[in-house]
């Protein structure tokens, strides 16, 4: 709106909102009150929080510092009650100019605006959220579709093919490292602590087979469970976040 006589807020809600010390100034009333007295007197029919909500305000004074002042945001309505309350001709000037305010905010044009804005942010809002997911939903299909426990290097190929920059080696020292995995050496190196195992982490497969000086030989290999997958999938998009 064109001669903008006192600047005129639109909240996230499609709420309008007028400066108090704002309109204050505009009424042109600085000499006859202070501007705390003023308000007390004239918020006196209205109430806080439905009718006006309490802010601070800055200037800078003639050191060139900040300073903090109390201000409130008003409605419209409140607005030009108060207007027309100073009983001034500019009182009126300013209510009428609230008036034609309130005709061009309510206007169908400014309503669609108002209408595509509010669509369009909530598209942005949504491709963000999507974008952040996008991963986390990956995984989550990758686990759900697989049936069956993967190897350790499975996991791994698994990880780097949605963003996590894992090798197998370095998902073998992770894992040792954070207790999920045996990390002393022996015959029971790289396999699963019982803290893995009561969580349901990981399965341990044997295999069975006769080796060339016919020795029945039985091998144990660690396998990560749906459930594993699922956790650290969680887990290291949790770290990534």
């Amino acid at each position: 709106m064109n001669n903008e006589l006192i600047k005129v807020q639109a909240t996230e809600q499609g709420e309008q909102r007028v400066s108090a010390r704002e309109l204050y100034k505009a009424l042109e009333i600085a000499k006859t009150y202070r501007f705390n007295d003023w308000f007390k007197t004239n918020s006196k029919l209205f109430n806080s929080g439905m009718d006006f909500t309490s802010v601070v305000a800055t200037t800078v004074v003639n050191n060139g510092a900040t300073r903090q002042l109390d201000d409130y945001l008003m409605t419209i309505e409140m607005a030009k009650h108060i207007a027309m309350m100073s009983g001034t001709t500019k009182g009126y000037e300013v209510r009428n100019y609230f008036i034609q305010v309130e005709k061009a905010f309510n206007s169908p044009e400014m309503m669609m605006a108002r209408s595509l804005e509010y669509a369009n942010k909530k598209l942005i809002g949504y491709e963000e959220r999507i974008a952040e997911m996008k991963p986390k939903a990956l995984f989550a299909d990758a686990v759900s579709a697989s049936q069956s426990s993967i190897l350790i290097g499975e996991l791994a190929k698994l990880l780097k093919q949605n963003g996590v920059e894992m090798g197998q080696n370095r998902l073998f020292t992770y894992l040792r490292e954070n207790g999920y995995l045996v990390r002393r050496m022996g015959s029971d190196r790289n396999m699963p602590t019982q803290k893995s195992m009561e969580l349901g982490l990981f399965e341990i497969k044997e295999h069975n087979h006769i080796n060339s000086n016919g020795v029945n030989v039985t091998t144990k290999t660690p396998k990560v469970t749906g459930k594993g997958q699922q956790y650290f999938i969680n887990k290291f998009l949790g770290e990534q976040q």
